[in-house]
C-alpha cells in the first residue's frame, strides 16, 4: 500500500417585543523541516485519522409605537451607530491593541449577519503564533461555542495540525473571515466580508505570524484580494503584506470530498517547507 492510500485509509441571534410604558429587559453579557524522507514518516493516522432602551420614567409617554423588534435594515444598523460607543466601524481597528479589538469585535452589530447568529466568533490560540489558519466563518457548532473550528471540520483540522507536529493554540492560532455564522452556513458575501476583514487583518497585525494557511477559496480569495479557483492558487506561495501565504482545502470540503485529503497532505507539507524557506 502507498503512502497516499494510507492517508486516504486514515483520514473521516430574537424577535423582542418592547411593551409601551414598561422598563426594557437588560440583555445578560451574552514544526521541524519536512523533507521529501520526513514527509513519508509522518504517520497517516495523525494526518487526516444591543443595547436596550433606557426604562421610561413614571408618566413618560413612549417616544412611538411599540413595535416588534426584527433583523434591522442597514439604515436603522447606522442609527443605532451614530449614538453608539460600541458601534465604530471595523475600519478603524488598525489602532486597537487585543483586549480592545476583542470588545469590539463581540459588540459589532457593523453587518446582517450580527442579528442572526448567537454570539461573534474572534478567534483562538497563540497570539504570538508563528503559523495562522484562516477559514471562512463559524458555523453552527462555533456559533454556539464561540470558538472557531469546534465542530467536525474543527477536529479534522486538529489532525491536520498534528500531522505536521503542530498543536491547537500551541504556536498557533486559529481566525476566520468574517466572525459571525451566515445564515444557513451560506458563504458570506462581499459586503459582509469588506464590513469584516479590517478586524482579521488588525489580528494578523498583532500576530505577525510566519506563515498563513488560507482554508478553502473564500478565504484566500479575500486575503489575496482576487477571485480565482482554488486549484489555482494551491501549490503556489503568495504573499500577503510580506507574509508567505499557502492555500488548501477548508476541513469541511475534505469531510465531503474524502479523496481530496491526500492533497491537502500535499499542501500542509508545502506549507512546512515554506515556513523553512524551502518552497
Amino acid at each position: 500500500m502507498d503512502r497516499s492510500e494510507a492517508v486516504l485509509r486514515e483520514l473521516k441571534l430574537h424577535p423582542q417585543w418592547v411593551r409601551r410604558n414598561q422598563p426594557a429587559p437588560v440583555l445578560a453579557e451574552q514544526p521541524a523541516l519536512i523533507t521529501a524522507e520526513a514527509e513519508a514518516r509522518v504517520p497517516a493516522a495523525a494526518v487526516i485519522s444591543m443595547h436596550p432602551a433606557p426604562p421610561l420614567a413614571p408618566g413618560e409617554a413612549c417616544p412611538e409605537p411599540c413595535r416588534r423588534v426584527e433583523e434591522p435594515a442597514q439604515a436603522e444598523i447606522n442609527d443605532i451607530h451614530a449614538g453608539s460607543s460600541v458601534a465604530v466601524p471595523a475600519s478603524q481597528a488598525d489602532k486597537l491593541n487585543w483586549p480592545e479589538l476583542k470588545q469590539r469585535v463581540h459588540d459589532c452589530i457593523a453587518c446582517k449577519l450580527r442579528a442572526g447568529c448567537t454570539q461573534t466568533v474572534f478567534g483562538v490560540g497563540d497570539e504570538q503564533a508563528e503559523w495562522l489558519f484562516v477559514g471562512e466563518g463559524p458555523g453552527v457548532d462555533e456559533d454556539a461555542q464561540g470558538e472557531p473550528f469546534v465542530g467536525q471540520a474543527g477536529k479534522l483540522l486538529d489532525n491536520m495540525l498534528l500531522s505536521i507536529k503542530l498543536r491547537r493554540g500551541k504556536n498557533v492560532y486559529i481566525a476566520n473571515i468574517v466572525k459571525c455564522r451566515p445564515p444557513n452556513n451560506r458563504v458570506p458575501e462581499a459586503d459582509e466580508i469588506a464590513t469584516c476583514m479590517p478586524y482579521l487583518q488588525r489580528q494578523i497585525e498583532l500576530i505577525k505570524p510566519k506563515l498563513i494557511v488560507a482554508l478553502g477559496k473564500t478565504a484566500a480569495t479575500a486575503l489575496l484580494g482576487r477571485d480565482a479557483a482554488l486549484g489555482s492558487l494551491r501549490g503556489t506561495l503568495h504573499d500577503y503584506h510580506g507574509i508567505p501565504l499557502v492555500v488548501t482545502y477548508h476541513p469541511a470540503y475534505l469531510l465531503r470530498s474524502p479523496m481530496e485529503k491526500a492533497k491537502a497532505w500535499q499542501d500542509l507539507c508545502f506549507a512546512v517547507r515554506a515556513r523553512h524557506g524551502e518552497a
